[in-house]
């Protein structure tokens, strides 16, 4: 494993997959058995979200990205970017719509060129928000109101309402912010409780935090570099983090997920 990334559950079949974005890989987890499978990738693929259909939504080196539930045809949708070479996809979630939301990065975390997208089910991309050095989440809140994102090279997670019926933006504000002795903010998720599960980065561990941004408990983790976290199983009561060159973790922390639509098309 190069850099484990992207948890997600599937509840059509009790799974969870999560990605290897440098490893070129797409892993899968059976929760009843525990087997593990794996498939190669033609090229990097960031972050997945799974389909109404079976298959994926995904995030990738070549742009939006649908995958047949074989996990063998990649039907390229488009790049945002195309003119943007440095940059790469990062993180991304499904919204309680069923819109696949996924952040670009500079692959050299030194340029702000990073941008966060949102793709509908007609498969039209719009930009949402820009001037990310290192995006990751996004997460978004129980009730839908809410998404958090972060700039990990900054140390900061941003929280963002959603505007309905069109899901557009509102403009961003402070969430939470770290230090060194913290590690950097990764990939994320929210409990039903509406509080927010952060991997970080160097940062050995795990953190939930309250709806207004105070860190309420650290989860320590064998590994320096965990990088992203999901709630899976029947009760969602099972906690999934991934890492980067190391394993798939499950932890059972009280809080439980909640459920999320699949992608429409």
């Amino acid at each position: 494993m190069h850099l484990g990334e992207g948890p997600v559950f599937c509840p059509a079949d009790d799974a969870v997959y999560w990605v290897d974005i440098k490893g070129n890989a797409i892993h899968r987890l059976g929760l009843a058995d525990e087997s593990h499978r794996s498939w190669p990738t033609p090229f990097a693929v960031s972050a997945l979200a799974p389909r109404a259909r079976g298959g994926f939504v995904a995030a990738s080196a070549r742009g939006f990205v649908l995958i047949d539930a074989g996990i063998r045809d990649f039907d390229v949708i488009g790049h945002p970017e195309p003119t943007l070479p440095r940059n790469r996809f990062n993180d991304g979630k499904l919204d309680l719509k069923g819109r696949f939301w996924a952040g670009t990065m500079d692959d050299a975390e030194e340029a702000p060129t990073g941008s966060l997208y949102r793709l509908d089910a007609d498969l039209r991309w719009s930009v949402q928000d820009h001037g990310y050095r290192v995006s990751n989440g996004p997460a978004f809140s129980p009730n839908g109101r809410w998404l958090y994102h972060a700039d990990s090279a900054d140390r900061v997670i941003h929280r963002m309402a959603l505007r309905e019926p069109d899901g557009d933006l509102a403009e961003r504000g402070e969430f939470a912010r770290f230090d060194a002795r913290h590690g950097y903010p990764d990939g994320m998720t929210c409990d039903a409780e509406g509080c927010l599960w952060v991997a970080f980065w160097d940062g050995w561990c795990i953190r939930r935090l309250s709806p207004d941004g105070a860190i309420l408990c650290e989860v320590r983790l064998p590994v320096a570099r965990p990088t992203s976290c999901a709630f899976a199983g029947a009760g969602l009561d099972r906690l999934f983090v991934s890492s980067a060159g190391g394993p798939l973790f499950q932890l059972e922390p009280g809080p439980r997920g909640f459920a999320t639509p699949a992608f429409p098309t």
